[in-house]
């Protein structure tokens, strides 16, 4: 009696298992809404009058310097009074609003040499979005 079997070959993919298929969300981050930025921020300011002045990209992080004309303060933790004009960095493009905004910021850390030459305190508040008055979500 001859007995024959056929085996047929799989490919290494074929037993690849993915461990952590139910917890992978790509492509979808995390939205801060204004209570949380405005609670995790050192000082807020409402301003229509933000501008892009400075920017470097390439070589390391990507910076990008905004300069405030005016301004309403809403929070603040250190300073009573700010003189303007005021200028911040962010390590991501803001997309501005042409009515008035809210800005995030938190204590400049880092960023030694470009603090002492441009005169910077404040840094964008990471992963905060830009939120024009009266139409965040609450």
């Amino acid at each position: 009696m001859i007995i024959g079997c056929e085996k047929k070959y799989e490919s290494p993919n074929y037993y690849k298992k993915d461990l952590f298929e139910d917890e992978r969300q790509e492509g979808k981050a995390y939205i801060m809404n204004k209570k949380e930025c405005t609670d995790a921020s050192d000082m807020v300011l409402v301003s229509s009058n933000v501008k892009l002045v400075d920017s470097s990209s390439g070589r390391g992080k990507s910076i990008f310097i905004y300069r405030l004309t005016s301004g309403v303060i809403e929070k603040t933790t250190r300073d009573s009074v700010v003189t303007y004009p005021f200028q911040f960095l962010s390590n991501q493009r803001l997309k501005l609003k042409k009515d008035s905004m809210y800005i995030f910021l938190k204590k400049l850390s880092g960023y030694r040499f470009i603090a002492e030459e441009k005169k910077l305190n404040y840094q964008w508040l990471k992963s905060a979005p830009v939120y024009a008055v009266g139409t965040e979500s609450k």
